[in-house]
């Protein structure tokens, strides 16, 4: 557990070095929000093999909510699909690590992100192609909650259901916020657990940011229950930075020198008071 805890922190800490005075701003609120999340997926639960991205028995996790993909390419690259040095070039003109998932230009991503409730579909034609070929690997995929506003994302649960594509799990980081404000005030989703209950979806609600919590949601599906699993993970968007929780400005941005500075010395005692003193390599 402890060391999930620490990849979580050292995804923060590579999330806050890359918002750190760029040019045009970063996606921070809704990255922070993931750690947690994407180190429990990459680190304990998806088949993959960096050094065979296109290995055919991989699991598949796509990343709906595309405007994450700092995140992604953090938990990418600390897996060891690219040096995570290369980080420091995301969002630079050129680089291959942009604003929003490029499945062409980095290994290890799936699927190509943007606008938003797109990733729910393809995940779900994913699954299917994989249990029309009775192949063994899962698919996973990752929303916003502002895109569960989307008919496309609803349209694809029902599709799930339907075809009962017990191999899908579904994660929706259920932090509250979107660019515009909070989702309650823009669109609200409530009662979201029992809309994905009543879609035909083997539902939980986890505290997104538990380790064990998100390992104990991860888990397959008993034998015999073919309905496509749902995890609502409650989280605060800008998690570990003060400044930056529960904020929509969080959404998108760029750290001064002294901001980044602070949040790193936060995320530094936030793994000193839980004994990861060697958090944030």
């Amino acid at each position: 557990m402890n060391r999930l805890r620490r990849l979580a922190l050292d995804l923060r800490a590579d999330i806050v070095r890359a918002g750190r005075d760029v040019d045009g701003g970063v996606h921070l609120g809704g990255s922070l929000s993931l750690a947690e999340i994407l180190s429990v997926l990459y680190f304990s639960i998806l088949r993959v093999d960096p050094q065979n991205p296109h290995w055919p028995q991989r699991d598949r996790l796509v990343l709906s909510k595309g405007h994450g993909n700092l995140a992604l390419c953090a938990a990418l690259g600390r897996r060891g699909f690219f040096s995570i040095e290369e980080l420091s070039s995301f969002n630079v003109l050129g680089s291959p690590y942009s604003m929003h998932a490029d499945f062409h230009r980095v290994p290890g991503i799936e699927a190509s992100a943007g606008s938003l409730g797109h990733g729910l579909p393809i995940a779900v034609g994913m699954a299917l192609s994989g249990k029309l070929d009775g192949a063994g690997w899962r698919v996973y995929c990752l929303l916003s909650d502002g895109e569960m506003m989307e008919g496309s994302s609803w349209e694809a649960m029902m599709a799930a259901a339907h075809h009962e594509l017990r191999n899908l799990t579904a994660i929706i980081d259920r932090n509250r916020f979107s660019l515009d404000g909070p989702t309650a005030e823009i669109m609200d989703l409530e009662p979201l657990y029992d809309k994905c209950v009543a879609f035909g979806w083997r539902t939980r609600q986890v505290d997104g940011h538990d380790v064990a919590a998100l390992l104990k949601a991860l888990a397959p599906p008993p034998e015999g229950d073919q309905r496509p699993t749902m995890i609502i993970a409650h989280t605060i968007k800008g998690s570990g930075v003060s400044f930056l929780e529960n904020r929509a400005s969080s959404h998108f941005g760029s750290l001064t020198p002294l901001q980044a500075d602070q949040a790193l010395d936060e995320l530094r005692q936030a793994g000193a008071s839980i004994g990861l003193e060697e958090a944030m390599g």
